[in-house]
Order: structure tokens, then C-alpha cells, then sequence
């Protein structure tokens, strides 16, 4: 439209303010190296077999680096290097624990814009998520296991005494294999060794196969905070290597946030071995939105619950339970905000949705919508442009979902939603525990008294409330069923890693 100082005729060729403007993090700001070796008591090293894999960027599939392939003589290296260091950093005080662990932190918060950058390019998830979810929340439970280190006596851990008082004198387990995800590489590695660390015991950890850089840049600043050789040990690798740590008979503790069906193996493997374990595994999270829910609101939860990290969070609020009365006011307000997600270069600041990790993972969500369609829900999805080269999948909403549908009942670990509706909240909550997990789940309403009887009623280790995948350090994170055992993070996070 002209404007009014436009003479009658002639067109206004003034450049649009509003016309999105491309906002790229710059690359520049991390050093990728064409090649890394295994982190192996304070050192870089070759494979024993000489083996390598490539790690690519899941938004270009351009090869980012060549990282050593850890065999079994590798992980059993490792761990005879963390059982050496063990004598040495169980016996510190807890104090001068805490002063490596704070020095971590810091260094994380120094690099946080490297790592920003590096974590994005390896796993295609957005800058904007990296820079202000992941890192900071890196940084904190550092921070916060830190405190921790020399309070393990007063954290009321162990039997009860004769006269009521809590255990004292918990001790480290000694040496724990870590296997960690690939949709929040730098996190999960944080959620583990931090406890661990201030717990007193060493660590051997394998990052996930396609996203194993940002494990090995923490290995340089393991060594920039000087933490004692063999503390921290990192071992690259696939299945096979993960199988090796965790049937080494030298690992006391075992830690894995995956998938069920490994959990489920790894669970078997260490039966009757005595080896302690914390399982984080799979979920299919109902977020629940009643009919008195602000629904812009809960339309923005709604969003951050699925389409965080494109729904590749193992605690994504993937069902959708809406009451009847209120489902097409909330359904043309969630389609409306989709149509304004921008979806693309993971490093412009203005994405929203950036690129499934692999193509595997891709050709997954692809097989389990395609199922979704041929069982009878609606598929919907917002008009978006998808990038040529890399691994790529629009944000999708499923209407008309019934129980008996694949997609509500099976993790998809994609941006894909399964919309469902109730008339009660009776309904709701059966609804929402007819799952074979219970890892997550949220309600949206305006009345404090049914938050408090429905959250009661949900099998779900995390209940949100008027939120949806919130994260703090100081608060434990864990499910039931199939979605594991254990709990990370807050005073319970210390537990998995101490004898009491």
C-alpha cells in the first residue's frame, strides 16, 4: 500500500521494515579440529584398533570431524585410569572437590558462546536454544553440585540413627560408566559427571555417536580447570562401546539416559552384578489443558512442550489432552502461532525449529507419521519452505488421535503432536496414565485446588503446572514405568553416586 507521501500513481519502493532479516551466529567463534582421539587419563589418544567414525552437521550433512572409535581395550584403559584416580580424589576433601567443580563452571561460562556454537553445528537444534537453555543450565548444575561437595554429612543420606537423626559418613561408589543422548549432548554430560565429581567418584563417559564434540571440547576444559589426570575420562564410540563400559566388571555405578529398549539391556547386563544404576529412558508426556486455561498461554506451553529442540526431549509433552468444550478455540490458536515458527539455519538466531539429528531419527518420525496418517488421524501442518540439504521435518499436528493410534502410544522423539480430547478431569488423568511411561506431564488451568488433585493423581515423575519443560539443577528428574528408574539432579541426584 503507498503511503500518503507518495505521489498518486507511483509505487513506495521503501524497503519493508518488517521483511524478515537473517540474524547467523558466526562460526568463526569455535575451532573444530579435523580429528580427535579418546580422552584417556588427561591425554588424547588414538584407538587401540586405529579405528575412526565421522561426526556430520544434521543441517548441512557437511563432515564436521573424524573421532576415534573406542574399542574394548579402550574402555578398559579408561577405566583402569579412573580407578587410579580414585584413591587420590575420593580422599580430597570436599572443599577442595568443590573448587575444581566451580572453576568448571566458570570456564563453561567463559566458553559458553564456543560451545553455543559448536553444540548447534553438531546437533542441529537452534543457537538461540543452546545459547539461552542449554549453557546456562550446563553452567548451573556445576555450580550447584559444587555447594554440594562439602555438605555430603548433613544431607540426611543413610539410615536413621536410634535417637531420629539422619546417616552420616556417605561414601563415593568408586568409578561410573556414563552413557549420554544425543539431543542434549553438553547437558546430560553436565546432569552426570557434576554429581559425580562432588560425590567423589571418577568418571568414564561415552557421548552418543553423532554428537560426540562438545564431550571432547569439555575434555580441554577439564584440563584448562587442572582437574587431576584420570578424573574425567571421555571414551567415543557406538552401541558397541557403551555395551563394553557397561559390562566392564571394574564399573561400579552405571548412568544412561536413552532410549527404553537399552535401558531395558543395560538393565539386564548388570542383573546381579552389584553395580548401582539410573536409568532416564523414554516418555510420552500428556500436557493437559483444561477449560479454564488462558489459552495463549497455554498455547505457548503447548508449543515449547513438542517443539523444543523439534521434539527430540524425552520428556516432550507430546499428547495433548483437551477438553471438549474448549478443543477449537485451542486448536485455531496452536495453528495460528505454528504458522509464525520459522524453521531453518539452526545458527540464525530468529529459528524456532532447526534439523532432526540424523537421518535415522528422521526416517523414524517419517515411518511413525506416516503411520498416524494411514490409521485414520488428521495431519496438519503449517506452510514452511524446508532447507535442500540436511535432515528436515515441519512442525506436524494430529487430530481425531484415539488411544488405540501408534502415535499416541509410541515415543516419536519428534515435532509431531497427538492431539486427544476429555470431558472430565477423571477422564484426563486416565487418559494421560494410559501409557506405558511416566516421565512427564502438565496441566493448564487457573484453579490452584485441581492442579494440586490432578497432579496427585498423575504417574509421572515431573508435573508442570501452567509450564512445560522447565529445568533447574535443585530439582530432581526421573520417571516410572518404562521411563527408568532413579533420579537426577537436586540433594536425590547425589544419592545414585554415593554408598549410604
Amino acid at each position: 500500500m503507498a503511503s500518503e507521501n507518495t505521489p498518486q500513481g507511483a509505487s513506495d519502493t521503501r524497503p519493508n521494515p518488517f521483511v524478515y532479516a537473517p540474524a547467523p551466529e558466526s562460526r568463526s567463534v569455535v575451532d573444530i579440529a579435523p580429528s580427535y582421539g579418546l580422552f584417556i587419563d588427561g591425554e588424547f589418544a588414538e584407538a587401540a584398533d586405529g579405528k575412526v567414525f565421522k561426526t556430520v552437521s544434521p543441517s548441512t550433512e557437511e563432515v564436521l570431524s573424524e573421532v576415534a572409535q573406542g574399542g574394548d581395550a579402550d574402555v578398559d584403559r579408561a577405566v583402569k585410569a579412573a580407578r587410579r584416580a580414585f584413591v587420590k580424589w575420593s580422599a580430597l576433601p570436599g572443599a577442595e572437590r568443590a573448587k575444581y567443580l566451580f572453576r568448571i563452571a566458570r570456564i563453561i561460562q567463559e566458553r559458553s558462546r564456543e560451545l553455543a556454537v559448536l553444540e548447534t553445528l553438531d546437533n542441529g537444534k537452534p543457537i538461540k536454544e543452546t545459547r539461552d537453555a542449554d549453557l546456562p543450565l550446563v553452567a548451573a548444575h556445576f555450580f550447584y553440585y559444587a555447594g554440594w561437595a562439602d555438605k555430603l554429612d548433613h544431607a540426611g543420606f543413610g539410615r536413621r540413627t536410634a535417637e531420629g537423626g539422619g546417616g552420616t559418613n556417605p561414601r563415593p561408589l568408586g568409578v561410573a560408566g556414563q552413557i549420554i543422548p544425543w539431543n542434549f549432548p553438553l547437558l546430560m554430560l553436565a546432569w552426570k559427571i557434576a554429581p559425580a565429581l562432588a560425590t567423589g567418584n571418577t568418571v568414564v563417559l561415552k557421548p552418543a555417536e553423532t554428537t560426540p564434540l562438545s564431550a571432547l571440547f569439555f575434555a580441554d576444559i577439564c584440563r584448562q580447570a587442572g582437574l587431576p589426570r584420570g578424573v574425567v575420562n571421555i571414551v567415543t564410540g557406538d552401541g558397541s562401546t557403551g555395551a563394553a563400559l557397561v559390562g566392564h566388571p571394574d564399573v561400579n555405578k552405571v548412568a544412561f539416559t536413552g532410549s527404553t529398549a537399552v535401558g531395558k539391556a543395560i538393565a539386564r547386563a548388570i542383573a546381579g552384578t552389584g553395580k548401582k544404576a539410573t536409568l532416564e529412558l523414554g516418555g510420552k508426556g500428556a500436557n493437559i489443558v483444561f477449560d479454564d486455561a488462558p489459552v495463549d498461554q497455554a498455547v505457548e506451553g503447548i508449543v515449547t512442550g513438542i517443539f523444543f529442540n523439534q521434539g527430540q526431549v524425552c520428556c516432550a509433552g507430546s499428547r495433548l489432552l483437551v477438553q471438549e468444550s474448549v478443543h477449537d478455540e485451542v486448536l485455531d490458536a496452536l495453528k495460528r502461532r505454528l504458522s509464525t515458527l520459522r524453521v531453518g539455519d539452526p545458527l540464525d538466531k530468529n529459528t524456532d525449529l532447526g534439523a532432526i539429528n540424523s537421518a535415522e531419527q528422521l526416517a523414524r518420525i517419517r515411518t511413525l507419521a506416516d503411520a498416524g496418517e494411514a490409521e485414520g488421524a488428521e495431519r496438519w501442518s503449517p506452510t514452511c519452505e524446508l532447507p535442500s540439504a540436511g535432515y528436515w521435518f515441519a512442525p506436524t499436528v494430529f487430530t481425531n488421535v484415539t488411544q488405540a493410534h501408534t502415535i499416541a502410544r509410541d515415543e516419536i522423539f519428534g515435532p509431531v503432536l497427538s492431539v486427544l480430547t476429555f470431558r472430565t478431569p477423571d477422564e484426563a488423568v486416565a487418559k494421560a496414565n494410559n501409557t506405558q511411561y511416566g516421565l512427564s506431564a502438565g496441566i493448564w488451568t487457573e484453579k490452584g485446588s485441581r492442579i494440586l488433585a490432578v497432579a496427585n493423581k498423575l504417574r509421572a515423575g515431573v508435573v508442570w503446572a501452567n509450564t512445560f519443560n522447565k529445568f533447574d539443577p535443585t530439582s530432581p528428574f526421573g520417571g516410572y514405568k518404562e521411563s527408568g528408574y532413579g533420579r537426577e539432579g537436586g540433594r536425590h541426584g547425589l544419592e545414585a553416586y554415593l554408598d549410604v
